[in-house]
């Protein structure tokens, strides 16, 4: 097993919170990273759609993961979102986040979140990276 992958899941071994949304891990290499989640009913708002909430949190779950997969813990600076569709309940969302471009300390990433074919969200996140390394070995 990869480095970046037991990060990975020594990060959601600790995140109650991706465990809640129910995100399942598909794909982790160095800068990279593809998770899944299916959409349920406590999840939607006011207007039976998702809530804005939960699909950053989908983003920003895959943004942590690629961010750290270099080795090194990396924290979110500056983040956001653009809803481009509609969610609903039973909609299953693929999150893609891939490492644009990085430096010492800072690390720029793209996530894309799919409902099959169609973009229904993009994420952007800033990264800063610690120098302290994850210990998986």
């Amino acid at each position: 097993m990869s480095k970046a992958r037991r990060i990975v899941e020594k990060m959601m071994a600790a995140d109650a919170f991706s465990q809640w949304l129910g995100i399942e891990v598909l794909e982790v290499e160095e800068g990279m990273a593809i998770i899944k989640m299916t959409v349920r009913e406590e999840m939607v708002n006011g207007h039976g759609v998702m809530h804005g909430g939960i699909s950053f949190s989908l983003a920003d779950s895959a943004f942590a993961f690629a961010c750290n997969s270099h080795g090194q813990k990396a924290v979110s600076i500056e983040t956001s979102i653009n809803h481009v569709k509609p969610i609903f309940i039973g909609d299953e969302l693929i999150a893609t986040c891939e490492k644009e471009s990085m430096s010492r300390s800072v690390g720029y990433y793209l996530t894309r979140v799919m409902r099959k074919d169609e973009l229904v969200g993009l994420f952007k996140g800033v990264a800063f990276r610690k120098q302290e390394e994850w210990d998986v070995d």
